[in-house]
């Protein structure tokens, strides 16, 4: 007869060796979907001006992954966005398919700002440093470069994403301190930051292959963070309150 022990250790096995092959399957189809549509979102990422129609096809993408992951977005917050509006998105960060949700939530046109790492991706990465803002973390002037970079993209009235986290932390953690860069973004620029709850992707799809499974994911889209109000030295009350909003869409 096999124990208790026995039995659970067998059950961590099996959802370990299908977690690696959920993960085996996000790559593929990934890289799928991406071949399928390259047509048009190789001629709309060739010219800046093209960019909404590169991101039109971008949004398609990522609703096609998560269709084929088996992944069912349930929002939460009734919120309408203003469609004509250029926001600085903030979301928490802890797991890949942050990416996918941000763009299947938001429609109105944003860019990412990215490690540098994910330009070096196989095809993903020729189209993601393409058209997204990267960033080497080690750099300081990088760091500079991509607070102008991303400034002139508003300016374009096209928003920005951002994790502020800074990458996905250590998946003990429920909420990383944020970085600045984000807020004084927004300060500089006076654009309103929306924030994004995602307090299910770590267990659907986490950070790791060990586990994840098809199923359902909340996302709380938060009301507007309005910047007319602020002055430069509300800076970190504008980080509290934004980091305080996200976290209690994770609770």
């Amino acid at each position: 007869m096999v124990s208790v022990i026995e039995y659970f250790c067998w059950m961590k096995i099996i959802q370990g060796a299908f977690g690696a092959l959920y993960h085996i399957w996000y790559y593929c189809l990934m890289v799928f979907v991406i071949v399928a549509i390259s047509p048009f979102i190789y001629f709309t990422s060739l010219k800046e001006d093209s960019y909404p129609k590169f991101f039109r096809w971008s949004r398609i993408w990522a609703k096609l992954v998560l269709m084929g992951m088996g992944i069912k977005i349930k929002k939460q917050g009734s919120l309408a966005l203003d469609a004509n509006k250029t926001y600085i998105i903030c979301a928490n960060h802890s797991s890949e398919i942050d990416i996918m949700m941000c763009l299947v939530l938001v429609p109105n046109c944003f860019v990412f700002i990215g490690k540098k790492e994910l330009g070096n991706l196989p095809l993903f990465g020729y189209f993601y440093k393409r058209t997204n803002i990267l960033v080497d973390r080690k750099s300081l002037s990088s760091k500079r470069d991509v607070l102008a970079k991303a400034a002139k993209k508003i300016k374009q009235g096209t928003g920005v994403c951002i994790y502020p986290e800074g990458g996905i932390p250590d998946p003990a953690i429920q909420l990383a301190p944020f970085k600045m860069g984000a807020f004084k973004l927004a300060m500089d620029t006076q654009t309103d930051i929306l924030p994004l709850s995602f307090p299910d992707n770590k267990r659907r799809y986490p950070d790791s292959w060990w586990g994840g499974s098809p199923g359902q994911v909340r996302a709380v889209i938060h009301k507007p963070i309005l910047i007319k109000d602020l002055e430069m030295n509300d800076i970190h009350r504008l980080k509290d309150m934004c980091y305080e909003q996200i976290l209690s869409g994770l609770n």
